[in-house]
């Protein structure tokens, strides 16, 4: 069974650096009115903004990103079902 990831980001604290928006587009975009980071509308999970779940195929792609962030404000974790 493929895993999946639980990607949260702590929106209050986000700096709008855009990293992770430079690693991994496909996961994070930016927000258009307060301009911090967001979960796309694909992977988001409910109306929360800062949370999401993704498929194993893009865990390095978050991984990075998460990794990269200034003020590590994203956390990647695995779903266990």
């Amino acid at each position: 069974m493929p895993k999946k990831y639980r990607v949260t980001i702590d929106r209050d604290q986000c700096i709008a650096d855009m990293a992770c928006v430079a690693l991994c587009s496909q996961v994070f975009e930016m927000n258009e009115e307060d301009g911090r980071s967001q979960i796309v509308q694909q992977y988001r999970t409910g109306d929360n903004l800062g949370e999401g779940v993704v498929p194993e195929e893009l865990y390095e792609c978050v991984k990075s990103a998460a990794d990269a962030c200034p003020v590590q404000i994203i956390k990647v974790e695995e779903i266990t079902e």
